[in-house]
């Protein structure tokens, strides 16, 4: 790709991002403004501080529980010193601080970047990505969560998705205030305005959800300026992640275990969730090589179910998201 062509996708992406979390923050005081305006105040305000303070605290004790769900234990440096060396050449390119490198005890090839002010940045891979990726491919995944930090999609993402959850309560508070007050000369107004801001909880986080699906596509291209072939590498290393996990998943289900994936999945570097839909795309080339079966996939064509399936998730679609890698090569 030429460098005048790469530089405006990049500046389109940013816009994109820019332009979708000010949709969001925008939204949400307007809306807010409206409530006060048609409710208590005094009533609204307290549920507001609440729900932001709830999620303020979530945030903080985030960390310690992502590693309760996934069994996350710190590798020291004697214990795996080249994926030490690699955690920090590649933070050091990126010029951010060197992140705690944690392993995570499940069978799931996958990565993750999480941290709060009390624990710090971590950059967390799970033991089925060391097994099932080689070395390149775990470093083009690395590099992928360091962009993450760097780009500080972990607070990023904080703000914005307490938004939904402060605008559903206070929906649902005003509808518990009809139904129990029995408030005559309301005429079930409460109610109404209720029901509407719990439908715009939903709007807003589809706006959300398209804000995470841009900031992985930005993340890629993290891992595509701190290395070499990154693109090839990524590209890659997701087409195996697919795989492997729709394998493990069948697995599971044929003898009834449900580990649970989906607790904190936007951390993910791909969707567990979406492993099955993805993978499909994968099938009808299970025996080619990972180059070849990249090649494959970036030809096919989107279906309309495609892309109202990528429109409920926080990942991209493995097709577009391996096309927007393979345009950066």
């Amino acid at each position: 790709m030429q460098p005048q062509i790469r530089n405006m996708n990049l500046l389109k992406l940013r816009l994109s991002m820019v332009g979708t979390l000010a949709t969001i923050i925008g939204l949400s005081t307007l809306v807010f403004a409206i409530i006060m305006s048609l409710a208590g105040v005094f009533d609204i305000l307290s549920l507001g501080v609440v729900v932001v303070v709830f999620n303020l605290i979530q945030w903080l004790i985030s960390p310690y529980l992502i590693g309760a769900i996934y069994r996350v234990r710190e590798l020291s440096e004697n214990e795996s010193p080249h994926l030490h060396r690699m955690v920090g050449n590649l933070s050091k390119k990126s010029k951010i601080s060197k992140p705690k490198l944690m392993l995570a005890q499940i069978s799931i090839p996958n990565a993750f970047a999480y941290g709060s002010p009390l624990t710090g940045s971590h950059v967390a891979v799970t033991k089925g990505l060391l097994d099932t990726l080689n070395e390149d491919e775990v470093e083009a995944v690395v590099g992928h969560e360091l962009g993450h930090l760097k780009h500080r999609d972990v607070q990023i993402m904080m703000v914005v998705s307490f938004l939904p959850a402060l605008f559903y309560y206070i929906g649902f508070s005003l509808m518990l205030s009809n139904m129990y007050r029995g408030r005559r000369d309301d005429n079930g107004g409460s109610a109404l305005i209720g029901i509407g801001f719990m439908v715009f909880s939903w709007i807003l986080n589809m706006f959300i959800l398209y804000l995470s699906r841009l900031r992985e596509y930005y993340a890629d291209r993290h891992t595509v300026s701190v290395l070499n072939d990154g693109a090839q590498k990524l590209s890659t290393g997701l087409a195996k992640i697919v795989k492997t996990t729709r394998r493990i998943r069948e697995t599971r289900k044929s003898k009834q275990q449900k580990p649970n994936l989906s607790a904190y999945k936007a951390l993910f570097i791909a969707d567990p969730d979406r492993a099955n839909e993805d993978s499909f795309e994968l099938a009808v080339m299970e025996n080619q090589s990972n180059q070849k079966l990249v090649r494959e996939l970036t030809s096919k064509k989107l279906t309309f179910a495609d892309k109202l399936l990528e429109a409920f998730s926080t990942h991209p679609n493995i097709v577009k998201r391996l096309r927007a890698l393979q345009e950066l090569s």
